[in-house]
């Protein structure tokens, strides 16, 4: 019974999108021809009906109990399909609005006529086709989203300037990756092509900012193989993210749930890397080392958790003339770091994944996702700190990008 209710309002609410939407098919095709007609009507309502049968199979069955690419591109049907019709629905209830405003007139002035010149297409028509433009449009998007975008890998090159940056280090290259998001993948071969990405910017050392997968720990082993070839002369760094933890999954019982969570490591292991939970590692020798410093995920928007420990990290890093901190959650930067922690010069996140949607030109860029964090993509500073967001490898949801390619970040410390 708990799981009917959110059921009944999700199909009502797709159902009552989807008949709105029409309406303006309907509009356009008013002088088509029948065959037209019947062969659209059942096209749009055929695919209503296996997206709404795909969620009623998935509110009773486990998830992960049909094949991955079946669940990948359902999800994503709702992303490509419904984001279009919301969008059309505008243009209908702008046209609808304009209607009832002027039935609302006609209530007070009796004998104005409303009639609509016959030369040229009606208002309705007008705002129908250009609602059906534009959404058409945006579906365009969608779906190349998915074809192209989402594996267009984009080396992004940033110079970080460090105080106190010892003379070793200047010039040190990090390659950073963050969510690459295993579960929403179905083949290796995009993250063959981005080790190969990676490995060819021969960088000193790889961060990675968290969310490996999506919920569950199996589903990287398929990636083990493709993630092992990443090299760096210092090896890689890793942290978890909130997906990592399996806080969004229904376990059996407490105990399979921390077994999950111990798979995860053992692959962070098995991968090679360096996995730093509330830890820290060294980087060079002597009174020119640095201090690589990992939390668990840490965030300042309520829904996300706090399990980093900042204050553990870092203790026993005092003598550390830099300090990099590995944190995957950017809301985290100015929650703690630039107001209790200014030893550390600069912070790695990724998270917000550009919201994998939006668009960047030479100055200016905006996301959806700069409305919950204002530190969304790429480089801030405040005074002698600095914050650098990663727009993510991988994908969540719609498995794909519109707008925001995937993002290598080639990452050079400079002395300031």
């Amino acid at each position: 019974m708990s799981r009917i209710v959110p059921l009944l309002i999700i199909s009502g609410i797709l159902l009552v999108i989807d008949f709105y939407a029409f309406q303006a098919i309907r509009t356009v095709m008013a002088q088509s021809e029948q065959m037209w007609k019947r062969t659209i009507t059942i096209a749009y309502w055929a695919i209503t009906a296996i997206t709404l049968a795909s969620i009623i199979y998935f509110f009773f069955f486990d998830f992960y109990s049909v094949p991955k690419w079946f669940r990948v591109y359902v999800i994503s049907s709702l992303f490509v399909f419904y984001v279009p019709k919301l969008i059309l629905n505008v243009f209908l209830l702008l046209d609808d609005s304009i209607r009832l405003g002027k039935w609302t007139v006609s209530l007070f002035t009796p004998g104005q006529s409303d009639a609509v010149s016959s030369a040229g297409i009606s208002r309705s028509q007008f705002l129908a086709q250009t609602g059906l433009l534009v959404g058409g449009f945006f579906l365009f998007q969608f779906i190349y989203g998915m074809v192209r975008t989402a594996f267009n890998y984009q080396v992004r090159r940033v110079k970080i300037p460090i105080r106190n940056l010892p003379d070793a280090f200047n010039g040190f290259r990090i390659v950073q990756i963050s969510d690459i998001h295993t579960g929403s993948f179905t083949s290796d071969s995009p993250l063959r092509e981005a080790v190969k990405l990676v490995n060819e910017q021969n960088p000193d050392a790889i961060f990675f900012t968290g969310d490996l997968v999506n919920n569950r720990s199996d589903e990287a082993l398929d990636y083990v193989d493709a993630l092992k070839e990443l090299k760096a002369r210092h090896g890689v760094f890793s942290i978890f993210g909130n997906h990592d933890y399996g806080d969004y999954y229904s376990w059996k019982s407490p105990e399979e749930k921390a077994k999950n969570l111990e798979m995860l490591e053992e692959i962070h292991a098995n991968l090679g890397w360096k996995l730093l939970r509330n830890q820290y590692a060294w980087l060079g020798e002597g009174e020119d080392r640095i201090a690589i410093v990992g939390v668990d995920n840490w965030s300042a928007v309520g829904r996300f958790p706090q399990y980093g420990d900042l204050k553990k990290a870092t203790e026993g890093t005092e003598g550390a003339k830099t300090k990099l901190l590995l944190s995957h959650d950017p809301s985290h930067w100015k929650a703690q770091v630039t107001t209790a922690f200014p030893d550390i010069d600069a912070m790695f996140s990724g998270h917000t994944h550009g919201f994998q949607f939006g668009f960047e030109i030479p100055g200016l860029k905006w996301s959806p996702a700069k409305y919950m964090y204002p530190e969304w993509a790429g480089l801030y500073q405040r005074e002698h700190q600095s914050l650098y967001v990663n727009r993510g490898l991988g994908f969540l949801g719609y498995s794909g990008r519109v707008g925001i390619p995937p993002e290598i970040s080639l990452i050079e410390l400079v002395k300031a």
